[in-house]
């Protein structure tokens, strides 16, 4: 790998991100481009229900598998990007990114703006049994086609920050043992690539943005070579880039303080943040561990059929109404697969139909889509006034649609053939890192390195501190930030702390146990705990929280991106001395 570089300032990279997901604001890759300097511009358009979608499109038409929505954007930004000199780098090509790249091509060819493209292949593993299964590659076959004179370079499934370690590599020309380079790296992609939630969207303190997080712009990070970074965003857009909004990126979707990568293990307790200025914080310090032997391996099934039908129960007897509704349901089409969630919604003494009303979730499962299809929503319907007092359905029937089930598994490093496709045509061999380390298991319950949590534990929620300081009853989030996710049939949570103080007061009271208290539906899970003393925060991983995961969950919030919400909204008893004004 050559140090030519990737832009006019050898010492620093300027990289952009303008996607977060499949879907993202679609007028964000010109409102980048416009907005300021830039030498790299990133997408991330996959995640886990993206590839059981994309998955689906391709079985229905081979010349389809890539995110469509990117093409669309190049309409108008291809030609901009090339004479502005921004490389673009993004995931888009999900299934196919060979047939992205040819897409991407005759888009030039018609706009008359002749374009060098490589892409990135070799994640795609034969599984007869599965819709698709993908191995999440690093970054240097991405940085394989930057050196070889790429202008965009599109990937199938490789990791999210590997969107911004690529050009960290083509740029500095780090190798494989610069591993504090590349974790520092890995870092300032796991910060860009969900886009504006590190600028302050889903933001737990988004009133105390300039603009009450209305339209926060896109991020940047300005890489150096030694993987340190400077997160900031264009001037004039919107949100905010402050140490909290940068801490609740880096606690998204994260597990333990080693960060698992392809090419580098990024500790995360070795992170330090620091003001740089308005709308700027400065990511250093990032050390860096050998990755593991394998890689993670992205799998998805079709799981059956599925159908959704909802009762609303209003007044008195909710709780007889239903049953009732459960027993006659059941009845008529068999408990197997069938699932009742009763939301109490309702308020005592209400002026409002809507007020005085619960919600009865019913949902059915089945391999059978006759079954889970009119079979089950007939039945539901014809109950109309067969059952309780006042019932009444949401929806009409309808018909079961599919269901997709995801799960991880691994296969070992050099037993997948990375290959970048560079715009010459010639074909390039990436080979996996020499030197990996296995990583330890996680225990049921851990605090920092995998050490058994100290700390002492209060099961109920409000108890009273034993430290002799004053408490008030208020909400938690009164004095802590969370951000919540998903991974798989997995979740995590993480807490952070406003100040050093709540941070002493924080670690020691937010223990497993109080956490089951607060979250009773985490009760019966081995809940895994980590302490990341520099962000002033604890984060939990909550397995099997989802079920099998995303696309198959009939849970309310299926992705926990709320779950952070609700542990801030509990009412708990908080140290006077970190409330209000003695904050």
């Amino acid at each position: 790998m050559t140090r030519a570089g990737l832009a006019g300032r050898p010492d620093v990279l300027r990289i952009g991100n303008a996607s977060g997901f499949y879907g993202d604001r679609f007028s964000a890759w010109r409102e980048m481009l416009d907005g300021g300097d830039l030498d790299v511009l990133t997408g991330d358009y996959l995640a886990e229900l993206t590839m059981l979608i994309l998955g689906r499109d391709l079985r229905r038409d081979p010349e389809t598998g890539y995110a469509k929505t990117f093409l669309r954007q190049m309409e108008t930004c291809l030609g901009t990007a090339l004479d502005r000199g921004v490389r673009v780098v993004t995931n888009a090509g999900g299934l196919n990114p060979a047939g992205l790249a040819a897409a991407l091509r005759t888009l030039g060819d018609r706009l008359g703006v002749p374009v060098r493209i490589g892409y990135v292949e070799g994640d795609a593993l034969p599984r007869p049994d599965a819709l698709t299964a993908n191995a999440y590659l690093g970054a240097f076959g991405i940085a394989a086609c930057l050196s070889g004179g790429a202008d965009v370079v599109v990937t199938g499934r490789v990791t999210d920050a590997s969107l911004v370690v690529g050009p960290g590599i083509a740029h500095f020309g780090w190798g494989r043992t610069e591993l504090d380079p590349l974790a520092g790296a890995t870092v300032a992609g796991h910060l860009l690539e969900c886009g504006t939630q590190v600028t302050g969207g889903n933001f737990s303190f988004f009133t105390e943005l300039p603009d009450g997080g209305y339209r926060p712009g896109f991020p940047i990070a300005e890489l150096r070579a030694d993987g340190s970074a400077v997160l900031t965003k264009h001037p004039g857009t919107g949100g905010a880039v402050s140490t909290e909004t940068v801490t609740a990126q880096l606690l998204y979707e994260v597990g333990g303080p080693g960060y698992l990568g392809p090419d580098v293990v990024s500790r995360l307790d070795s992170v330090t943040l620091t003001p740089d200025g308005p709308d700027r914080v400065r990511v250093s310090g990032v050390a860096g561990t050998p990755p593991p032997p394998t890689l993670k391996v992205g799998v998805t099934r079709l799981g059956g059929f599925r159908n959704s039908m909802t009762f609303v129960l209003c007044g008195l007897d909710i709780e007889a109404k239903a049953a009732l509704v459960r027993a006659q349901l059941t009845d008529s089409v068999g408990a197997d697969g069938l699932e009742f969630d009763l939301a109490r919604t309702d308020h005592v003494d209400a002026a409002d139909t809507e007020a005085a009303s619960a919600l009865l979730h019913v949902h059915l499962r089945d391999a059978d889509p006759k079954r889970a299809g009119r079979a089950f929503s007939a039945a539901a319907v014809e109950l109309a006034l067969a059952s309780y007092p006042g019932c009444t359905l949401t929806t009409p029937p309808g018909d079961a649609t599919p269901y997709g089930v995801f799960s991880a598994d691994e296969v070992p490093q050099d037993g997948v053939r990375q290959v970048a496709v560079l715009p010459s045509g010639e074909r390039v061999d990436v080979p996996p890192p020499v030197l990996t380390e296995r990583q330890p298991a996680p225990g049921p319950e851990s605090g920092t390195d995998g050490r058994a949590d100290t700390a002492p534990t209060h099961a109920q929620a409000g108890t009273p501190s034993t430290d002799g300081r004053p408490t008030r009853r208020a909400a938690l989030g009164e004095v802590v930030g969370a951000r919540s996710g998903d991974k798989g049939g997995d979740a995590n949570l993480g807490v952070w702390a406003r100040s050093d103080a709540g941070y002493g007061w924080l670690r020691g009271w937010l223990t497993t146990d109080r956490l089951r208290g607060l979250l009773p539906e985490t009760a019966d899970l081995a809940v895994h705990r980590y302490e990341l003393p520099n962000l002033r925060a604890v984060n939990f991983v909550l397995p099997g929280l989802l079920g099998q995961g995303v696309a198959a969950s009939t849970r309310f919030d299926p992705q926990a991106k709320a779950l952070g919400e609700l542990l801030r909204s509990r009412i708990v008893d908080l140290p006077v001395d970190l409330t209000g004004a003695g904050r």
